[in-house]
């Protein structure tokens, strides 16, 4: 007689080693003054039972990157993320990270670099360290709308770079993953770092309003890779490093490369397949984002020129232009339908509220 096969334990109901670390500093990281969900703190057990799977429940998510957990800052409640760095990896972010994201540089209406707002040492780990920054998230979400979101998002893209390069440092990793936003002005109630669609609470939507109501702040996180340079060390000569973006050319080609036109080709790979290769109607900028990624470095732009050409070309779009809808590539006719109209219903608000069709943040 043989017996039914027991059900399979949801993998979700124990830690996994990274989450055991984070458990482990629980405690200690409350006396600092940051709390961690309940998943990471002592004595947890799931809020689930029996066969049933956890996927409803926050404290199923299982940790997506070992060294990075969000937490809630005690003293005001706001939400924070906690990034653990090993320095003999990665001897540099620490320094970078502080330069460019605190003191008077962080003051810098130019600088779109993440803050850094606090750095914990970890008891009896030398080498680790945890960078307190603040909770971001994906530039692309939720979606942009207009061709005048879009906009704004190339024109900050541009200047965060040009910041870093006015000051000799070269990111060397702004693909897409590293590339956030501020949520706030988004998201007037924030919402849960699991999931930016789900309320804080983890019991409802989050609610939030578009780019152009609401303008945002672009921000070039992860300094792991990028280099700091002197005056008389310029133009550098380094070897390949290898980020988020595997068709950079020059490491596809592992030859010795200045950084900084690296930099140039990332960016206008980022607008190239979240832009235009998405929607229709970017022709205008096209062929500056082909300059951008020209496979032999030395011919791509500078910064400054990339931003002198990009601004003659946005002064000569119109608002209509500016205000359109982003319509994808592909797009069924009946939901195109829909959100055209409920676009025109929208835009003929911000009209009569006189707002930019560019978004444009208050100083």
């Amino acid at each position: 007689m043989s017996s039914a096969t027991p059900p399979k334990e949801d993998p979700a109901v124990r830690l996994a080693p990274p989450e055991i670390w984070w458990r482990d500093q629980s405690v200690w990281l409350g006396k600092q003054g940051y709390v961690l969900r309940p998943r990471y703190r002592p004595g947890w057990k799931p809020s689930w039972t029996g066969i049933e799977l956890g996927v409803d429940h926050e404290d199923a998510r299982i940790l997506g990157f070992s060294a990075i957990l969000d937490a809630t800052r005690i003293a005001d409640g706001e939400l924070v993320v906690l990034k653990r760095i090993d320095n003999s990896d990665d001897p540099y972010e620490e320094e970078l990270t502080r330069y460019l994201g605190s003191g008077p540089l962080a003051l810098e209406p130019q600088n779109h670099c993440i803050p850094l707002l606090d750095v914990l040492h970890p008891p009896d780990e030398p080498n680790i360290i945890i960078l307190v920054l603040p909770l971001l998230l994906p530039f692309n979400k939720p979606r942009f709308r207009t061709f005048g979101e879009a906009i704004d998002f190339m024109r900050q893209a541009f200047e965060g770079i040009k910041f870093l390069h006015d000051h000799l440092i070269a990111h060397r990793d702004c693909a897409h993953l590293n590339i956030m936003k501020e949520p706030k002005p988004l998201f007037p109630d924030m919402f849960h770092p699991l999931d930016p669609e789900k309320s804080r609470d983890w019991k409802g939507r989050a609610k939030h309003y578009s780019r152009t109501t609401h303008p945002t702040k672009y921000i070039l996180i992860d300094f792991g890779i990028s280099c700091r340079y002197r005056p008389e060390d310029m133009p550098p000569l380094e070897p390949p490093v290898y980020s988020a973006d595997s068709t950079v050319p020059e490491n596809i080609r592992h030859e010795p490369c200045n950084p900084f036109p690296t930099d140039i080709y990332l960016i206008a790979n980022v607008i190239r397949l979240y832009f235009l290769n998405l929607y229709d109607g970017f022709d205008f900028i096209s062929p500056l984002i082909t300059d951008m990624m020209q496979d032999d470095a030395e011919k791509r732009p500078t910064v400054d020129v990339v931003i002198a050409r990009f601004d003659k070309i946005v002064g000569d779009l119109s608002k209509w232009k500016l205000r359109s809808r982003l319509k994808k590539h592909i797009e069924w006719n009946v939901a195109g339908l829909f959100r055209s109209g409920a676009h025109l219903i929208r835009t003929a608000s911000y009209m009569l509220k006189g707002l930019d069709p560019i978004p444009t943040l208050k100083a």
